[in-house]
Order: C-alpha cells, then sequence, then structure tokens
C-alpha cells in the first residue's frame, strides 16, 4: 500500500478562496494520519508560492485565517509544498520570492516520474 499522497492543484484558482480550502486541509489531515504528502503548485495555483499572496486571501469571506495560516498549519503537520518550475516565469517569480514553505522547484518530469514510477495516490484539483 502507498504512504505517498500527491496533491496537484492545477484548475485551482486562488482568485476563488473557496476552492483552496479543500486541498489544503486534506493535504493536511493526510499528515496527520502519517502519510508523506508532497502539494504540487502549478498553474494558476503556483501564485500561492508567492509571498504576500496566500496572506491575502480567504477560504471564507470575513474569517481570521488566511490561506497562508492553513499552508503553514500543512507544512508544520509534514507537507511539502512545490513550485512548478514554469510558474517563476509565468509570474515573473524568482526562488527568492517563494514563500518559506515551499520545499522547492520541481518540474513536470517530477511529477509524471511520481505518478508513473513512484508508490504515490494522486488527488489533483
Amino acid at each position: 500500500m502507498s504512504n505517498k499522497l500527491l496533491i496537484v492543484m492545477a484548475n485551482t484558482d486562488p482568485r476563488n478562496g473557496e476552492e483552496l480550502g479543500a486541498p489544503i486541509f486534506q493535504a493536511s489531515v493526510a499528515a496527520a494520519m502519517d502519510y508523506e504528502v508532497e502539494v504540487v503548485c502549478t498553474a494558476t495555483s503556483g501564485r500561492l508560492m508567492k509571498k504576500g499572496v496566500a496572506e491575502k486571501l480567504f477560504v471564507k469571506e470575513g474569517s481570521s485565517k488566511s490561506v497562508y495560516d492553513f499552508i503553514k498549519d500543512a507544512h508544520e503537520a509534514g507537507v511539502k509544498f512545490f513550485c512548478c518550475s514554469p510558474n517563476l516565469d509565468l509570474f515573473d517569480m524568482s526562488k527568492d520570492d517563494l514563500i518559506p514553505e515551499c520545499s522547492g522547484i520541481i518540474g513536470g518530469a517530477y511529477m509524471i516520474e511520481e505518478i508513473m514510477e513512484g508508490d504515490c495516490k494522486v488527488l489533483t484539483y
């Protein structure tokens, strides 16, 4: 049985805060269940890895807890967040622009290899 969960946030749009809660919360739950969890932010969701973006987003209007707070909680639980390399160019970012909770920059080959040859389960959003 696989002990790794790969969550790919590709179609989750940071401009709609309601879309951000489930993948990050489920990542936290899986980490609390002792699964190895990686969240790959790619396409539009790659913006979440840029400093200053997630702090301004909220899953629910009026909430005191930002999306960045959820990311920090998940990271503290053991979740690793990654930014896809094309996002750097797409959103005019450099490695220095990434939040401290981002474990690194990965490319498409990493995801494909993990999915095709790794021992992991995949959730996509």
